[in-house]
């Protein structure tokens, strides 16, 4: 899409570079000259936001994890005293670090939305979206090795629930939980493993970003109106247009991102987490981060330990068939009518899953003197998220009607108001 280089080495030692390892003219041509759609609204300034996060979680954990212990007796402390108390502005990073990862789940289902509202997902970007639901993936994964690292109550516990989901899998249940643990129950080699493991991962989500951002520049971005590039009228460098724009929305997220690490900085965790591992007291309600809410709650919905683990990494691996469940030859929901009304309804349905999965597993709402017990809603949760994808996108794609798609992105852009 982007056609010949533009970059023109300007010294003797550019040219000798470009000659031998041309990565001037890689980035050159990537991030300067990539010609780029007009019509990029905010939405699409959250993938840049998205490799900021990602950054600041590698820099602040690699510090953190030079102060870390990983020992079962000794890691609460490490991080509690250790890390918070006596490394000179441990503080500081041990928030940015635990709201980073916050903000980071932010932006990613931000980032995650908007491509399925504009179709982002659809032909030549398949590869693209699928390499996006991997690097979601693998955050979660990382997420919740992190989670287990600072060996508070919620912490051990919440290791305990989920790494036990693996031992309801037929025949190799029980060797694959204790191959997990290390040992016969949750304990130091737990610890160690997870904290190996969140230490490796973010390496490895750092090169799927990188295919990511190559299966990108392939075949160029996706636009709001879902429509193909026509030809130059219809795109500009995305510099200075769009790294000026994403700078300017990063400055934004900088500063909400400020906020919370100097005056809530806890405000997305577990007070139950201040508390030192005891294996001997199990905490009224385990309960994960806010980001893995939605899947918790499905996972509660099926009384039967093994169909629950099915739905929950069956709704993972809904994610990757995306591009093919939708049938339309339309991308943008802006064109589609029915499209539109159905996603908000599964944006809301997402939210309302988060909830559920926040509260206890017996709670009920009383609702004109009637109990509703929040596990029903959970189950029709799951049963809406399912069929939004299996059923709706499927079916949408034969029977609605969209409104007619305007001839180019400069013709839209450029058309005078009415």
């Amino acid at each position: 899409m982007s056609g010949p280089s533009t970059y023109v080495p300007k010294s003797g030692i550019a040219r000798w570079i470009d000659t031998r390892l041309p990565l001037p003219r890689l980035m050159h041509d990537t991030m300067m000259t990539f010609p780029t759609p007009r019509n990029l609204n905010i939405w699409y300034t959250f993938g840049g936001i998205l490799t900021f996060c990602l950054g600041v979680q590698i820099v602040t954990g690699i510090v953190l994890a030079m102060h870390f212990v990983p020992n079962a007796n000794m890691a609460f402390d490490s991080v509690e005293n250790g890390i918070m108390r006596d490394v000179n502005y441990g503080w500081l990073l041990r928030y940015i670090h635990s709201t980073g990862a916050s903000m980071f789940f932010i932006a990613v289902y931000i980032h995650m939305f908007r491509g399925l509202y504009y179709g982002s997902y659809k032909a030549p970007r398949e590869l693209l979206w699928i390499l996006g639901v991997v690097i979601y993936i693998l955050m979660m994964a990382t997420a919740f090795f992190g989670y287990v690292l600072p060996w508070g109550q919620m912490s051990f516990w919440g290791a305990t629930v989920i790494t036990n989901l693996f031992g309801a899998i037929p025949a190799v249940g029980t060797s694959l939980t204790h191959w997990l643990w290390g040992d016969f129950a949750v304990g130091d080699a737990t610890l160690n493993r997870f904290f190996s493991l969140h230490y490796l991962v973010p390496f490895i989500i750092a090169g799927v970003v990188g295919l990511h951002i190559w299966a990108l520049h392939v075949p160029g971005n996706n636009n709001p109106l879902g429509i193909d590039v026509k030809g130059p009228q219809d795109t500009v460098p995305f510099h200075p247009y769009y790294t000026a724009k994403d700078a300017f929305y990063l400055c934004l997220f900088v500063l909400v991102f400020a906020l919370f690490v100097f005056y809530a900085p806890n405000f997305f965790g577990n007070p139950d987490n201040f508390t030192p591992a005891n294996p001997l007291v199990t905490p009224p309600d385990i309960v994960p981060e806010w980001y893995l809410l939605p899947f918790y709650a499905m996972l509660r919905s099926v009384p039967q330990k093994l169909i629950g683990v099915l739905v929950l990494f069956g709704a993972l691996a809904t994610l990757v068939f995306v591009p093919w469940l939708d049938t339309s030859k339309v991308r943008s929901c802006r064109f589609r009518p029915l499209m539109k009304q159905f996603f908000w309804l599964f944006a809301a349905d997402c939210v309302l899953l988060g909830y559920v999965g926040s509260q206890s597993a017996d709670a009920a709402w009383t609702l004109g003197g009637v109990s509703v017990p929040l596990v029903w809603l959970a189950r029709l949760g799951t049963l809406y998220f399912y069929g939004f994808f299996w059923a709706l996108m499927p079916l949408l794609g034969i029977f609605e009607t969209p409104k007619p798609l305007p001839d180019s992105i400069a013709k839209s852009v450029l058309a005078p108001a009415e």
